[in-house]
C-alpha cells in the first residue's frame, strides 16, 4: 500500500505542475497533505512535516541571502562588464548565445554549489536572452544540464556520499568516470546548440518586426561591434518585404530595429536588469563589490564558515557600503522580496513533500519494493540496474535518502554476483543530472524563480535531455570498464 501512495502522489504531483492545475508551491504542500492522510499519518503529520521543516531552515536562510547578495551585485553593476564581455565574443547570434550559456554554466559549477552556479549564471545571461526576445526557459535548461553533469565532481556532493556509504577511496569512484563526465558535456553541448538553433527559428517566425527580413538572425550582425554584417551592407537574403521603389528600405528599417540590440549602444540595455541608467549603479565602488564578492565565494569554497552566515555577513557589508542611508537599504530589501517569497515558500513547502515521504514509510518501502523485483538472473547486471534506477530515484527522494537508504542495500545484493562495490558507486551517481532537476533541490527552485519561469515549463523542456545525458554516462561507463558487469 505505501509503495503504490508513494509512487501515485509523486505521479499526481508531477501531473499538476506540468500541466499547470496547481502552481508548485501549492502542490507540494496539498498532494502530500492528502495522500499523507491516505496513509494512515493521521494528526501526526504535523510533527513529520515540521521535523522536515528544521533541516530546511538552514537552506531557506542560504537562499534568502544569497538572492539578497547577488541581487544586490547586479543592481550595483558589479556583473555589467562581465555581460559586455560575452556579447562582445558571442555577437547576438541565439546559437551562440545558449552555447556560451551551457559553456558559462559548466565553468561556474566547478565550485560545486549548485546555486551558485544558478545565480551568476541566470545574472549574466537573463538581461541578454530578454533582450534579444529569446525564451529563459532554454536558459534554465541550458543551465540545469551542464550543472546536474557537473555535479558528480567529488566536491559537488553525491559522489562523496556514494564513497561514504560503501566505505571506498572517493578518486576511485570519480577518477574511472573521469571520461563518463566528458561525454556527458559534450552531450550538453549539443544540446546547447541544437536549442540555439531552435531559438533562432522561432525569433525568425515570432519577431518579423526584427528578425523578419533576415534569412539567419545571425547574420544582422558582425559579432556584436556595433556594425551591421549582412543588413548594414545593404544585402539582405530571402524576402525584402519592400514595396517597389522603396531602394531597399526593407534593408534600412531591419538595420534600424537591429541597432538596438546592438552592445555598443546603450539603449540595449534599457528595461533589463543591466540599464546603463538604473539610479542603483556604483561604478566608483566597482572594484570593492569585485573585492567582496572575491571573499564570499572564497569562504564558500574553503567551507569554513557555515554558508548562510557567508551570505548574511556579505550581504549586510554590501547593503551598508553601497547604500548607507537606511531608507535605500530598506528599498533595496523591498525590491528583492519578491524573489525571496518564491523561493523560501518552494523551500518550505518542499518539507511537506519530504516530511511525509520519509514519515510514513513511503521512501524505505519504495526503495525495498524496487530490491526486491529484480529477478535473480539479472543480479550480474546489478551496477547497471542501479544507474537506471538512480535517474528516477534521486529525483523522487533526497541523495541522503538514495545514497544511504537504498545504495547499500543494492551494493550488498550486487556483491553477491561478483559485482564490485566501486562499480556500484560509480553507477550510482550517473542519475545526477536528472537529480538536480528534482523541486526537492533548492537550487532549481532558485533558477526558476530568479529567471521567473514556470517549473513545469522547465521541465517539460529538461527532463527528457537530462534522462538522455545519464543514460550516456552510464553507457559510456560500461564502454570503458568502469562500470562492470558481474
Amino acid at each position: 500500500m505505501l509503495v503504490l501512495l508513494g509512487f501515485a502522489m509523486i505521479a499526481v504531483f508531477m501531473v499538476l505542475i506540468m500541466t499547470k492545475k496547481l502552481t508548485p508551491v501549492l502542490a507540494l504542500i496539498i498532494v502530500p497533505t492528502v495522500f499523507g492522510l491516505f496513509a494512515g499519518a493521521g494528526l501526526g503529520i504535523g510533527d513529520m512535516v515540521m521535523d522536515s521543516m528544521k533541516s530546511m531552515t538552514s537552506t531557506a536562510a542560504l537562499l534568502m541571502f544569497a538572492i539578497i547578495y547577488f541581487g544586490l551585485m547586479i543592481d550595483v553593476g558589479l556583473f555589467d562588464p562581465l555581460v559586455k564581455f560575452i556579447l562582445r565574443k558571442l555577437g547576438n547570434d541565439p546559437a551562440k548565445v545558449v552555447l556560451g550559456t551551457a559553456i558559462l554554466a559548466a565553468a561556474v559549477s566547478l565550485d560545486g554549489d549548485g546555486s551558485t552556479t544558478f545565480i551568476l549564471t541566470t545574472a549574466a545571461m537573463l538581461p541578454v536572452y530578454l533582450r534579444l526576445k529569446m525564451s529563459p526557459v532554454v536558459l534554465t535548461c541550458v543551465a540545469g544540464l551542464a550543472n546536474g553533469t557537473m555535479n558528480i565532481l567529488p566536491w559537488g556532493g553525491p559522489t562523496a556520499r556514494a564513497a561514504t556509504a560503501l566505505h571506498l577511496d572517493v578518486n576511485d569512484v570519480f577518477v574511472p568516470m573521469v571520461p563518463s563526465l566528458i561525454a556527458g558535456l559534450i552531450v550538453v553541448m549539443v544540446f546547447a546548440w541544437l536549442l540555439g538553433l531552435q531559438e533562432r527559428n522561432r525569433l525568425r517566425a515570432t519577431a518579423p518586426e526584427i528578425w523578419g527580413d533576415v534569412a539567419d538572425p545571425s547574420e544582422a550582425f558582425d559579432g556584436g561591434t556595433g556594425h551591421g554584417g549582412t543588413v548594414a551592407g545593404g544585402s539582405v537574403r530571402g524576402r525584402t518585404g519592400g514595396k517597389p521603389g522603396t531602394g531597399g528600405g526593407a534593408g534600412v528599417a531591419v538595420l534600424e530595429k537591429t541597432e538596438l540590440l546592438v552592445d555598443d549602444h546603450d539603449t540595449a540595455m534599457a528595461d533589463t536588469a543591466l540599464d546603463p541608467n538604473r539610479p542603483t549603479l556604483r561604478p566608483k565602488l566597482f572594484w570593492f563589490n569585485l573585492g567582496l564578492t572575491v571573499a564570499v565565494m572564497g569562504v564558500l569554497i574553503a567551507n569554513i564558515v557555515p554558508l548562510p552566515y557567508v551570505f548574511m555577513v556579505g550581504s549586510a557589508i554590501a547593503l551598508l557600503v553601497n547604500f548607507p542611508k537606511v531608507k535605500d537599504q530598506g528599498a533595496q530589501l523591498i525590491a528583492h522580496a519578491p524573489s525571496i517569497v518564491a523561493v523560501v515558500s518552494m523551500v518550505m513547502a518542499a518539507a511537506v513533500l519530504t516530511g511525509v515521504l520519509n514519515g510514513t514509510g513511503m521512501v524505505k518501502a519504495m526503495s525495498e519494493w524496487l530490491v526486491q523485483i529484480i529477478p535473480a538472473d539479472m543480479g550480474p547486471f546489478m551496477a547497471v540496474i542501479t544507474g537506471l534506477l538512480s535517474i528516477p530515484m534521486t529525483f523522487f527522494m533526497s541523495n541522503d535518502a538514495f545514497y544511504f537508504g537504498v545504495l547499500p542495500v543494492l551494493s550488498e545484493t550486487a556483491a553477491h554476483y561478483g559485482v564490485g562495490a566501486a562499480d556500484m558507486a560509480r553507477a550510482s551517481i550517473t542519475g545526477q543530472p536528472f537529480h538536480l532537476q528534482s523541486p526537492l533541490v533548492p537550487a532549481i527552485l532558485l533558477l526558476v524563480s530568479l529567471a521567473k519561469v514556470d517549473l513545469g515549463d522547465h521541465h517539460k523542456k529538461v527532463l527528457w535531455r537530462t534522462a538522455v545525458i545519464s543514460i550516456v554516462m552510464l553507457a559510456v561507463g560500461m564502454l570503458t570498464g568502469a562500470i562492470a558487469i558481474g
